[in-house]
């Protein structure tokens, strides 16, 4: 059973405060840096331009065009010994992704180790809804784009 006391926020000012231990909010963070750790070193272990050593991309399979995703892995790879011309050549986005995945857990680190987060009034949710919208309608026009455009392809086969 949950302990719904456990799990309470507060608002504090312009911040919500979360009751829970230190040790309980920390815990995703943990799982989820230790996962992303091991799958690099797996996947720096295992090259995936070596066929049958992962699945493939079902828009790739199934369609035979690139989704705005094909070659993450394979750029990822690339990433992880250096090769940034490499990492460009499978997935232009990924020079994005990789500091904006990297930003985001580090605040979101830094606010399960404090347990503040700021509060979020109605006008800034639709703000960042509106930003979220245009960031995947600019995703889906790369993944578009990409399979037209010959240099900005996957590399895959």
């Amino acid at each position: 059973m949950i302990d719904s006391q456990a799990s309470e926020t507060t608002t504090a000012g312009a911040f919500v405060v979360d009751r829970r231990s230190r040790r309980r909010r920390m815990l995703p963070v943990v799982i989820t840096a230790l996962a992303t750790i091991v799958g690099a070193i797996y996947l720096r272990a295992v090259d995936p331009n070596v066929p049958g050593h992962y699945p493939g991309c079902p828009s790739q399979l199934l369609l035979g065009v690139d989704c705005p995703g094909c070659g993450g892995m394979r750029g990822t790879y690339d990433l992880l010994y250096g090769d940034l011309s490499g990492m460009a050549d499978h997935n232009i986005l990924l020079f994005a992704f990789w500091p904006v995945a990297i930003v985001a857990f580090g605040i979101w680190a830094y606010r399960s180790w404090t347990g503040r987060r700021p509060a979020v009034d109605i006008p800034t949710q639709a703000r960042r809804s509106r930003f979220m919208v245009w960031v995947l309608v600019a995703v889906l026009i790369f993944g578009v784009v990409r399979n037209f455009v010959p240099y900005l392809g996957s590399s895959a086969g």
